[in-house]
């Protein structure tokens, strides 16, 4: 027997066997689907944080009064922190302590590496906008900012101007809006808007400038925003909270010398002694998708053990029927082996047999999980994912599953007796 009839006749059989063949077929595919489902959903997650997280740039760093804390579950943070290698501890209210107005000031005079820096304070995450007889909800981000905060924050404008020098020393009632905005007051008309006076809150503002859409995720909205001064925020709105400072180096190369160069010089501008711990954060934009993305490692691991398991079973259960399929035709083998049928043959068929089971599991389940993990991405609003390497993967470790799984009734159904065999009732 050739090898396309071996294969020809394996077909044939399975399809003869319509509920039994559908129903291991349906459990390898479960598996599969499951393993391919969560992986195809993670990278849907993974290229939206890319997307949405990596705001600043990959030559962008900001300085927090914290560190970002950014967990899912998991028991509260301790009371103390550890400083250095001498163990010293101090409370958080100093290691938390806010960036205040002057220390952000005086590092932005005292920095001279060449880079561009900003800084911004958050004002608002609920406020309302109005325009004669439009308003938004009461959503809208209002963070004050300077000459450089667009730049820095990797937002470019549409229509309008930016902020000039003036506009941020004396806090003038100026604005910036996103896309969200113009759309919501404007009818999406950027252009009218600029010079139109909205009010935020009961303080009038007028437009200067309308910024492009940078899109939105489940995880943050980029569009919905006022910009305004930071002196207009310490002004207008409440003066609490801590600033913040971000840091576009020139050049990417130059990075590791501009965090140093900053880390430096925001030591003088808090004033601390040379023995003294550090009481801020450089924040790096990569390093908050790395560890998000060391988070969902864990759901990943869960994927694993969910495909490896239900596979398993169904080694089991296709071995089983295997093993039946050898019992109902152990007649039809000793008529093959009487006609001059070889050993090798037989054992060839039935693997073949097993092997297409599993790779039928293999294509529903692929098919399905691919489908079914990206309605995570249309939740995260990333395009279609289709992650070759892992369906690849699961065909691959699906056609040894078959193998394995029709090992042991191959080598039975080869090593029968065609005497015996025609005898069997």
């Amino acid at each position: 027997m050739t090898f396309s009839d071996i294969l020809s006749l394996a077909w044939r059989t399975i399809r003869s066997n319509k509920l039994r063949t559908g129903i291991t077929v349906s459990i390898i595919a479960f598996g599969i689907m499951a393993l391919i489902g969560i992986i195809t959903a993670i990278e849907a997650m993974n290229q939206s944080l890319y997307e949405n997280f990596s705001i600043l740039g990959a030559n962008s760093f900001s300085i927090r009064f914290k560190e970002r804390n950014i967990r899912f579950g998991g028991g509260p943070r301790s009371d103390l922190t550890r400083t250095k290698k001498g163990g010293n501890k101090q409370r958080n209210s100093n290691l938390d302590r806010f960036i205040s107005f002057e220390e952000a000031r005086r590092f932005k005079d005292q920095f001279t590496f060449p880079a561009t820096v900003s800084i911004s304070k958050f004002a608002s995450g609920n406020a309302t906008v109005l325009f004669e007889n439009e308003k938004t909800n009461p959503n809208v981000r209002v963070i004050g900012g300077d000459e450089n905060y667009l730049l820095n924050s990797g937002y470019t404008l549409e229509h309008g101007r930016d902020f000039n020098k003036l506009d941020v020393e004396t806090g003038r009632n100026v604005v910036i809006i996103g896309s969200d905005l113009v759309r919501k007051l404007f009818k999406g008309k950027g252009s009218y808007a600029v010079g139109k006076l909205i009010r935020i809150g009961s303080n009038r503002y007028r437009i200067i400038g309308v910024m492009k859409e940078r899109g939105a995720s489940s995880f943050l909205s980029l569009d919905n925003l006022a910009l305004v001064s930071y002196n207009n925020v310490r002004r207008v709105f409440n003066s609490s909270g801590s600033y913040n400072i971000t840091i576009r180096a020139n050049d990417f190369k130059q990075m590791d010398a501009a965090v140093g160069e900053a880390t430096g010089v925001f030591r003088q501008a808090r004033k601390l002694n040379v023995k003294d711990a550090d009481n801020f954060y450089i924040d790096r934009s990569d390093s908050i998708v790395e560890t998000l993305k060391n988070t969902l490692r864990f759901v990943k691991y869960a994927a694993y053990i969910i495909g490896a398991i239900t596979l398993l079973g169904a080694a089991i259960g296709l071995t089983n029927i295997m093993l039946v399929a050898v019992s109902e035709r152990t007649r039809e083998i000793g008529l093959a082996k009487s006609i001059g049928a070889k050993g090798a043959s037989i054992r060839t068929q039935f693997l073949w047999e097993s092997i297409l089971i599993s790779l039928l599991g293999a294509f529903f389940g692929i098919v399905l999980g691919v489908l079914v993990g990206n309605l995570a991405a249309i939740f995260f609003k990333t395009g279609f994912i289709v992650p070759w390497g892992w369906a690849a993967l699961g065909a691959i470790i699906c056609f040894f599953t078959g193998l394995l799984a029709g090992l042991y009734p191959a080598s039975k159904a080869s090593k029968l007796d065609p005497i015996t065999a025609l005898r069997y009732e």
